[in-house]
């Protein structure tokens, strides 16, 4: 009999997170699935990594059966010790991170927990798929659950080139109405953001980020313009930060003492 692929989920909504439960849910059908996520809320963290402080790993249950580990550390740490250490006994073939609450387009690639997880994964020579639903609010997580699987069938069967993630997003509409499947570049869309300064009970200043996102963006061949239109937005990224283009230029500088 031919064994199941061991498939890692992972995320930065947390274990108990809906998104993540709904992956679980499709993934399981064919794979054997581990999740290994935060314990608590990680958005917004990007890639950072504890190194000043003891991370906790604790055992999660569900439905009367073994669920994953709860993580007291970011979506990185959480990744990073699913290879290293929890998951030692047999090759991980597939990291799936998500499914986000929120889109991760454009900017937000940079600063999103969920994409840096499926990075982290990338980084550890495993192929990774970031997923994302794009509603802070919409709770119908199945459509995105269902084309995850979809795809993560196709990349275990076909594989990811080194160094490349999928970035997925998925607009929040029922099935029905989602119009297709776009393969996108990364957005040039960004955030209008500011500070609200507020007082606490006790009359103490504090401040609260706020903002919205500025469509940047006018064509569906962007990842955010493909959501807002009803696409599914398929986009291939990499870690490799290099601006190629730059390089000779710089070279022309003459920096040499």
């Amino acid at each position: 009999m031919k064994k199941k692929p061991l498939i890692l989920i992972s995320n930065d909504d947390g274990i108990e997170a809906d998104g993540i439960q709904a992956l679980w849910r499709q993934l399981r059908k064919f794979g054997d699935v581990v999740v290994v996520a935060p314990l608590t809320q990680q958005s917004a963290v990007g890639h950072a990594i504890t190194t000043s402080s003891p991370i906790r790993v604790r055992k999660n249950l569900i439905d009367k059966g073994f669920y994953g580990y709860a993580v007291e550390g970011t979506p990185a740490d959480s990744v990073k010790l699913a290879v290293r250490n929890l998951l030692i006994d047999r090759k991980i073939d597939l990291l799936v991170s998500g499914i986000n609450q929120g889109s991760n387009t454009a900017i937000n690639v940079i600063y999103s927990g969920t994409v840096s997880a499926a990075t982290e994964g990338t980084v550890l020579g495993i192929p990774s798929i970031a997923v994302s639903l794009g509603s802070f609010e919409y709770k119908n997580f199945e459509p995105a659950a269902k084309f995850a699987s979809k795809l993560a069938k196709v990349v275990l069967k076909r594989g990811l080139p080194k160094g490349v993630l999928l970035n997925v997003n998925v607009p929040a509409l029922p099935e029905s109405k989602i119009k297709g499947v776009l393969v996108t570049k990364q957005g040039k869309s960004d955030w209008e953001d500011w500070y609200e300064k507020r007082l606490d009970p006790n009359k103490r200043e504090y401040y609260w980020l706020a903002g919205k996102m500025l469509n940047g963006d006018n064509s569906r061949e962007y990842d955010h313009k493909a959501i807002v239109d009803g696409f599914i937005s398929v986009t291939p990224i990499h870690y490799d930060l290099t601006a190629h283009k730059l390089l000779d230029e710089i070279k022309s500088w003459n920096l040499k003492k």
